[in-house]
């Protein structure tokens, strides 16, 4: 079943090479993986201690980061590397400060290859985060005796494990990784029911994520000057539908201050255009003081800030779930103890369904419905108020995920 298995890597290889040559983000993941053996020769000698943790994508590098840390903590002199399979999770990371000694594309899993590579340094422990599993790099890893895990593991009924032909990497899971630490418990059941009974129900680490956050919250520049004491709207990670749900709900709402982060930055000349004079850039604010407070939105026209926009808001509207794309953190929103609003088409996002049972949220199949509900929302504040603390205490009451992984782990 290798080989087949070895054939699929070496198809998959061949056709992001080829992709490469018409998509920028495809090159930069295939060119970046010429350099991840060199990377980590450079950083580690034979006689570092490596903590290694891998991430498909940034969302997965949120989830794994509090465990991380926590490992740099209780074992400061290790040295940690972070490896990714997404460009949109290295790109991301690598620019920013980061506790990551160093930070690669996870090369193709090719047995030569990925042999080389764990060869090249002395990992203690290795965790992946989600269901980003790589069988012959958790094959090469097992055979060294490295202690393997799964963060936040996630398992659902469509996945290859539940099928006829999902027997072998069942099998390999098995024999390979030490425990699944599981952020729902219907992912423990299902991963129990085809035989992965080292698993233990632990948690979402990104519950850590956001707490951490809230508590070192600082205060954002200039905001509060825009702001002035009015109810606030933060809209994250724009695309287009909610673009239109502000548009719907901005005319009737001038009493509310709005202050939106688009997805794609590249799109704020367009955003700036279609709301014209009722918006401001966030980089011109200082400059337009004070006629800023006649402006009525606010358009964020950079990253790095929108986890502490939402300490701000009187609601939120988290932005991806209109459409296939996939529906953007809502987590970070709801730590601050806020009502949340998003579209309905998510996938494998239990917290969003979690978050609406608790009733703290809610979602809606288009922008229409939920720039009325918005637009109820901010003129019941008992609703607006009852919402927001049943956010609070859904966020209160998740475990402590990291802490509980730290109290079953072992590092070689």
């Amino acid at each position: 079943m290798f080989f087949l298995y070895d054939i699929s890597i070496s198809l998959m290889a061949f056709g992001m090479k080829i992709a490469s040559l018409f998509n920028e983000k495809v090159k930069k993941g295939v060119v970046g993986r010429r350099d991840s053996l060199k990377n980590v020769q450079q950083t580690f000698t034979k006689d570092d201690k490596v903590i290694w943790m891998h991430a498909a994508s940034l969302g997965e590098y949120e989830q794994g980061l509090p465990v991380l840390e926590r490992l740099k903590i209780q074992y400061p002199d290790y040295k940690i590397l972070v490896s990714f399979f997404s460009p949109s999770g290295y790109e991301n990371v690598v620019k920013k400060k980061h506790i990551a000694d160093a930070i690669c594309y996870l090369p193709f899993d090719k047995k030569n290859t990925i042999q080389q590579f764990v060869n090249s340094f002395q990992t203690t422990i290795f965790f992946t985060v989600k269901y980003d599993f790589w069988y012959r790099l958790l094959e090469v890893l097992n055979q060294k005796n490295i202690p393997i895990y799964v963060v936040s593991a996630l398992f659902y009924e469509k996945q290859k494990f539940f099928t006829s032909g999902g027997r072998f990497f069942v099998g390999q899971l098995r024999k390979d990784v030490n425990v699944f630490f599981h952020q729902t418990e219907h992912s423990l059941k299902l991963a129990e029911s085809i035989g992965l009974t080292n698993s233990l129900y632990t948690g979402d680490t990104r519950y850590d994520r956001v707490k951490q956050n809230v508590k070192n919250f600082t205060e954002v520049p200039l905001i509060q000057s825009f702001i002035q004491n009015k109810p606030v709207l933060v809209v994250g990670s724009s695309w287009e539908a909610e673009e239109n749900l502000v548009e719907k709900f901005i005319n009737e709402n001038p009493d509310t201050k709005i202050i939106l982060a688009p997805h794609d930055l590249k799109r704020v000349p367009l955003i700036k255009q279609r709301f014209g004079d009722k918006a401001v850039l966030y980089s011109g604010l200082e400059s337009s003081q004070p006629s800023a407070l006649d402006h009525q939105l606010l358009i964020i026209d950079n990253i790095g800030m929108l986890s502490r926009l939402y300490h701000y808001a009187a609601v939120a509207v988290v932005g991806g779930g209109f459409h296939s794309s996939g529906l953007h953190n809502i987590l970070e929103a709801a730590a601050y103890a806020i009502p949340v609003v998003f579209g309905n088409q998510y996938k494998k996002n239990p917290e969003a369904d979690a978050l609406i049972e608790a009733g703290a949220a809610k979602s809606f199949s288009d922008e229409n419905a939920a720039a009325v509900f918005l637009h109820q929302l901010f003129r019941d504040e008992d609703k607006r108020k009852s919402m927001a603390s049943l956010a609070g205490k859904f966020i209160a009451d998740q475990p402590d995920a990291a802490a509980i992984i730290l109290n079953n782990i072992q590092v070689k």
